[in-house]
């Protein structure tokens, strides 16, 4: 069995992917955005801060699988869950999440 450096790649994808989803959530979270956007500016239904706080909940849970998907894809270890986090990776960060499910996907014989 011959080693590639697909498995990295794939990783690497995805733990951007990850991190990249938290700084959006993060982001998102705290109003921070365009100009005259954000909190108490009176311009924002009642509603919607649940809404947003609600839904960062989900994101923050698949930018973190993403993370520790591509930390396991880069060791070589537990494919399943590489693949997971690579899939979670497609939700967080579509264009990056795309390739490295295929990286991790065809290298699936490289993983202990």
């Amino acid at each position: 069995m011959s080693k590639t450096k697909k498995p990295i790649i794939g990783g690497i994808l995805t733990v951007f992917s990850g991190l990249l989803g938290l700084l959006g959530t993060a982001s998102y979270s705290i109003g921070l955005g365009a100009a005259g956007s954000g909190f108490g500016k009176g311009d924002m239904p009642p509603f919607v801060p649940s809404i947003i706080f609600g839904m960062s909940i989900p994101a923050v849970l698949i930018a973190l699988l993403a993370l520790v998907g591509g930390i396991l894809a880069i060791l070589r270890k537990r494919w399943r869950w590489s693949l997971a986090g690579s899939i979670a990776a497609v939700l967080s960060l579509i264009i990056l999440g795309i390739p490295a499910v295929v990286l991790i996907a065809l290298s699936k014989d490289e993983f202990v």
